[in-house]
């Protein structure tokens, strides 16, 4: 049996494929929701995860700067990108 962070890890996977073939994020969790039930996660979450896996959350793109820490001072460079996507 899956745990539930096993079953956390299935969810996105299929909401990253579906956001992918471009589904909307109502259409996502209603079908999810006929699948995993009570288990689905919830319509808010899926909402989350397909602006994040469309790249539309710009807290991910902070996110992905700070985990590449590009250049020397990356704290400069993160300073800059928070100022060009502000």
């Amino acid at each position: 049996m899956a745990t539930s962070n096993d079953l956390l890890i299935k969810q996105r996977s299929v909401i990253e494929f579906l956001a992918a073939e471009g589904c909307s994020a109502a259409n996502i969790h209603a079908r999810m929701k006929t699948v995993y039930g009570e288990m689905c996660i919830s319509d808010c979450a899926v909402r989350k995860w397909v602006r994040i896996f469309k790249g539309e959350d710009p807290r991910e793109t902070v996110l992905r700067i700070e985990s590449a820490r590009v250049g020397p001072f990356p704290h400069r460079s993160l300073l800059i990108m928070r100022k060009l996507t502000a």
